[in-house]
């Protein structure tokens, strides 16, 4: 009689052998501990130990530089970014990096500027340099970027603020690097997933900001690249309150042409709230309101995303942004360059992360990588409404030579960005 039959007569030892896989960490945990232990005692008295943890760390500082602007007068209720948007994923990203970092003797502190003077930011930059810090995280407009990029080449840049599409095709930096998605990127996303739904006919709305006509030239473009149709375009003019007229003069407003959804550009939510329910045509509303392509939601679970989404909630008492996500993709692909013993340099960093060698775990089904030609980070993109996850593109069925996620923004034919032949 086997010992499986023989248990199967006494439950208690059933019981005990099922146990066993589960038990396995402890039981090798404690194995290891009593061979520890068991050195120790047998070491002449006198010999120095040195447990991992008691190594010497180096310290591995990273700047997170953040332009604070006054939020504009909105016609529309919206509920504003928080006011940390972007720096609690930097915090969860060094948390993170010093969790594995501690066993490789690597300690990873923050260092915070934040203000809505340009100039303060610059000062600030300029003492990290003194200091030996050389990654910094920039969480601003294109043109602040672009500007302090120019002034320190020697440091490694990463664009966690900006959607701006001109960084990754035309004014492109060798020491700035994307983790934030393009504008052409959640608009590629939304396209795929318009198309593969049948819903080629799209009348466009556009705000009157200048990011929502940079919104709104990316819809043009994805219309272009993957077949839709444009049948009326229109620019958003009214300059009062809506909230007790949207349902008589929303209607009038979208009566043109038969369409089968409503493509919104309102990055700051001035209006698209008001259009859901009350168009013309019963039709789908999506881009900025309604059906949304963003990096990163609260409803996003699947993928190991929920334990993320936990102890980034235990810690901030809110819910991660796509910035907040940037941010903490930044963190952690530096803590994962670091990982692999590269030295601790703004070149050699740059290299490994623009090389074939490095790929990220980021809770989104895939693994991430950056393009060598412009920067930018890889991955997928979610289209969610405030509630629930949609769905995620690239759509099943959009191939590609090298990755299906670069039919996600600007591929390398349609970027003037060379970056990797600008790296030593």
């Amino acid at each position: 009689m086997t010992s499986t039959q023989t248990c199967s007569i006494y439950p208690v030892c059933l019981a005990t052998l099922r146990r066993i896989p589960a038990m396995l960490p402890a039981l090798l945990i404690t194995v290891l501990s009593m061979a520890w232990l068991l050195m120790i005692l047998l070491m002449p008295t006198g010999t120095a130990v040195a447990s991992p943890l008691s190594q010497p760390q180096q310290s591995i500082v990273v700047g997170y530089l953040e332009l604070q602007l006054p939020s504009p007068p909105l016609l529309s209720n919206v509920l504003p970014e928080p006011e940390d948007n972007g720096l609690q994923g930097a915090i969860l990203g060094i948390s993170d990096n010093n969790a594995g970092g501690r066993f490789l003797g690597l300690a990873y502190t923050l260092e915070q500027a934040r203000s809505a003077d340009e100039a303060e930011l610059g000062a600030a930059l300029n003492r990290w340099q003194q200091q030996g810090i050389q990654l910094v995280l920039v969480n601003a407009p294109a043109a602040t970027l672009n500007a302090f990029a120019s002034q320190y080449p020697e440091l490694l840049f990463f664009n966690v603020g900006s959607y701006d599409d001109e960084l990754r095709i035309r004014h492109c930096l060798p020491n700035v690097l994307h983790t934030l998605p393009s504008r052409a990127m959640l608009t590629d996303a939304l396209a795929q997933w318009l198309i593969k739904k049948k819903l080629k006919k799209w009348l466009l709305i556009t705000g009157t900001r200048s990011q929502d006509k940079d919104y709104a030239n990316a819809v043009r473009r994805s219309a272009k690249r993957f077949g839709g149709k444009i049948v009326a375009d229109k620019d958003w003019t009214f300059d009062s309150d809506l909230r007790r007229s949207a349902q008589t003069e929303v209607p009038l407003f979208t009566q043109t042409k038969e369409y089968d959804a409503v493509v919104v550009a309102d990055e700051l939510g001035d209006f698209g709230e008001f259009l859901l329910y009350n168009t013309w045509y019963p039709r789908p509303v999506v881009g900025t309101q309604g059906l949304k392509p963003v990096g990163w939601h609260r409803v996003i679970e699947q993928w190991g995303a929920a334990q993320l989404q936990s102890r980034f909630d235990r810690q901030a008492k809110r819910w991660m942004t796509d910035k907040d996500y940037a941010a903490w993709a930044a963190m952690r692909s530096i803590g994962e360059t670091l990982s692999h013993q590269v030295p601790y340099s703004a070149t050699s960093i740059r290299s490994h992360l623009l090389g074939s060698q490095f790929e990220l775990a980021g809770f989104k089904g895939r693994k991430l990588t950056y393009r060598n030609w412009n920067g930018q980070l890889r991955q997928p993109i979610a289209l969610v409404h405030p509630r629930a996850l949609v769905s995620q593109s690239p759509q099943e069925g959009y191939l590609h030579p090298h990755t299906e996620l670069d039919t996600l923004g600007f591929d390398q034919p349609e970027s003037q960005c060379r970056l990797a032949d600008q790296i030593d």
